[in-house]
């Protein structure tokens, strides 16, 4: 594709994943939020220069907020550049917020970022509502998966 071409609205291509996220909750539900960011700030997202792994989401107001993301410094901006960790504003439609807000509010939910990606040119966020996973629930899961693989295994022996 030219540089500065228009770009169709479902091209989407990832910078960063929480995959720690996936670990410590279950996720519930899926929301798509935009990011308010300045240039120096985009220009390293593009980069992929971009750490989720301690960031949350969280209400304020009736604000939603992305908190302890850090966005590395663009080092081209020199003087001009942004800070790594302040707190970035959250782009949602006001129905899906009062949706979100009512869920936050109950106990032990929280709001984590999933991952990081532009689509059609802009910075988006996808948030999972997702409830934090006891120390036997993440024993299920390894438990299920080292199941699963030992099936696996043996029907690959059985073909043979």
């Amino acid at each position: 594709m030219r540089k500065g071409a228009p770009r169709a609205d479902g091209d989407v291509r990832t910078v960063a994943q929480n995959k720690r996220a996936r670990f410590a909750y279950s996720i519930e539900d899926r929301f798509e939020a935009g990011l308010v960011l300045t240039g120096s700030e985009v220009k390293s997202l593009r980069d992929g220069n971009v750490a989720l792994s301690d960031a949350y989401g969280a209400v304020r107001g009736d604000e939603l907020w992305l908190v302890n993301c850090r966005i590395g410094e663009y080092k081209a901006a020199a003087f001009f550049g942004h800070l790594p960790l302040r707190d970035r504003k959250l782009l949602m439609r006001r129905a899906e917020l009062e949706k979100l807000v009512g869920k936050v509010e109950q106990r032990g939910y929280s709001l984590v970022p999933l991952s990081i990606y532009f689509r059609g040119g802009w910075a988006k966020v996808e948030l999972g509502l997702g409830r934090g996973k006891t120390h036997e629930d993440r024993r299920e899961d390894i438990s299920a998966r080292e199941q699963k693989r030992e099936m696996e295994r043996a029907l690959s022996r059985r073909r043979r």
